[in-house]
């Protein structure tokens, strides 16, 4: 999966992570985004919980790839990563706890621009309020960051 990921980091690349860091494993995507700014060579930005506060930023930059990261839950393992591309974007059946925001932000983004957009999601294990991951997700991001990184 990672290795397919690499065909969507050519040209000019935004990463946006999404999440609530208050709501524990929900705040993964957060995370991963402050963990990669400044030391990748991508736009990377953490929306926190509302990724609709950066269609802006992101239309002006006009990448020719977007990697959004969440939390999701696709009845998969807690922290357990999956990539969505393409027509799985519209048939997935995802539960987040910012799924319209998503939803929304992917279906203008699509019609605003011309990228390519794929989702990384990671399954939590609990999305109660809390400021820890789990130490399933913590793994997770620690996997993904160490790839960016690589």
């Amino acid at each position: 999966m990672l290795e397919h990921l690499k065909s969507h980091l050519q040209g000019k690349v935004v990463l946006l992570g999404i999440g609530n860091t208050l709501r524990s494993d929900d705040g993964a995507g957060s995370l991963l985004a402050c963990r990669l700014k400044d030391k990748v060579p991508y736009i990377v930005y953490d929306a926190g919980a509302n990724p609709e506060n950066y269609l802006g930023k992101i239309i002006k930059d006009n990448p020719d790839n977007i990697i959004i990261v969440d939390a999701a839950d696709f009845a998969g393992k807690p922290g357990e990563i999956r990539l969505l591309e393409g027509q799985e974007l519209k048939t997935s059946n995802l539960f987040s706890t910012h799924n319209a925001s998503i939803s929304l932000t992917i279906n203008y983004l699509q019609s605003s621009i011309g990228a390519d957009i794929i989702i990384l999601i990671i399954q939590p294990k609990s999305t109660v309020f809390g400021d820890s991951l789990s130490s399933q997700v913590d793994n997770a991001v620690k996997t993904l960051a160490e790839w960016f990184l690589g």
